[in-house]
């Protein structure tokens, strides 16, 4: 990559880094701070509060990646960030869970993940386009770990509104880097073409990692609906000192998917792996009521093996869809891969806290199992993209 591409990539991705920083921050604290809230005694509306960012995702990101086509990117990012910033402030100030399911979905509509994604296509050469895509897939994966670690003891400190703050001021930041820092695209985007749509709804290797993402997020969103609760009432650890769990499991979950990064980028092993991934997660859910039960040391345990799949699959997808899309509908591709995301974002937190209430947290991790048993089932025929040729 030349140094514009690699800024141009860095920045980028730290504007889609922001963006999911703003779901990110309250899921390891919400289920425990949001009861603080008038009207937030019930497990649908904390799982509906956590969720509802996805849902107005998924309603807008393919009209965003489209407007940024015809009025360019950094506008269209720009006003994303900004309505992304009113949302939080709204949550901020919200003193019962309606007003920050409201908060949420505010936040939601500023749905520039597919600009941002367009852009960076834009800005890359095609050989080097699936490392850009990387970043913005590891960037996702570092920002949820240090949500985890900073949550907790931040919210002790500032409460729910203050990381609704953080979030309004880090997404006008947001703004000052996509107008002053990142450069303008330097490659030439190939001439518009009519989008044929069936190539990318119906390719079924597109397919089977739009499936993927929705599940992979759905499990995300629903588990981070009954974690907190039990690293406080089995474990016995209140959440101020959360990050104590979470800073080791995210540092040797990282240290742990090194080695099949580099079987599956260097030696050609992406299919192996990525199918590997998918069982660990499966197995982890499954193991996942009999560890929770083993206290604290358990949940570890547990943790640790679900991000060393969750980080695996989170930096494989993205970059697979921008290799497998055909060149004339990657951006709409890209958008299509986000949508489904946000839905599983959505579709976590409802799923989650429903089945929580109404039939104890271990049917939540069994949910999640079977929908990762399915998603294996579907991957499975898969067929990696062939190498690139480096000019």
């Amino acid at each position: 990559m030349t140094s514009t591409e690699r800024r141009a990539s860095g920045w980028l991705a730290s504007i889609f880094a922001l963006r999911m920083l703003g779901l990110f921050l309250i899921l390891p604290v919400f289920a425990i701070y949001g009861k603080d809230l008038r009207g937030g005694g019930e497990a649908y509306l904390i799982g509906l509060a956590i969720s509802i960012y996805g849902l107005t995702q998924a309603m807008f990101q393919i009209p965003f990646g489209a407007a940024s086509d015809r009025l360019g990117r950094k506008p269209v990012i720009v006003f994303g960030l900004i309505i992304f910033a009113i949302g939080s402030v709204v949550a901020a100030l919200a003193d019962s869970i309606g007003g920050v399911i409201v908060g949420r979905s505010i936040q939601g509509a500023g749905a520039v993940s597919a600009a941002v994604s367009a852009f960076i296509a834009d800005s890359t050469r095609d050989e080097v386009r699936t490392k850009a895509m990387a970043v913005v897939g590891g960037s996702i994966g570092l920002t949820f770990a240090i949500s985890l670690i900073a949550a907790p003891p931040l919210t002790a400190a500032i409460g729910l509104s203050g990381l609704f703050w953080i979030t309004a001021v880090l997404a006008m930041l947001g703004v000052a880097v996509v107008i002053w820092l990142v450069p303008s695209a330097t490659v030439n985007p190939e001439k518009p073409e009519p989008i044929a749509h069936g190539d990318v709804l119906f390719d079924p290797q597109l397919f089977r990692l739009n499936v993927g993402v929705f599940v992979l997020h759905l499990c995300q969103t629903a588990l981070f609906v009954v974690v907190p609760t039990l690293l406080v009432e089995r474990g016995a650890l209140p959440s101020p000192s959360h990050w104590m769990v979470y800073l080791p499991v995210i540092v040797l979950s990282f240290a742990a998917m090194v080695p099949p990064m580099i079987a599956a980028e260097r030696k050609g092993k992406i299919r192996v792996v990525f199918l590997s991934a998918i069982a660990l997660l499966i197995l982890t859910m499954l193991l996942a009521p009999a560890l929770s039960n083993q206290a604290l040391a358990g949940l570890v345990v547990f943790l640790i093996l679900f991000f060393i799949a969750f980080n695996l699959l989170e930096a494989m997808q993205p970059s697979l869809v921008s290799r497998l899309a055909p060149a004339r509908v990657k951006g709409f591709a890209l958008g299509v891969y986000n949508t489904t995301m946000a839905l599983g974002l959505f579709a976590g937190g409802i799923v989650g806290g429903t089945l929580a209430k109404r039939f104890g947290n271990d049917t939540v991790f069994y949910g999640c199992a079977a929908l990762a048993a399915i998603w294996f089932v579907a991957a499975y025929s898969m067929t990696p993209p062939g190498k690139r040729k480096e000019s």
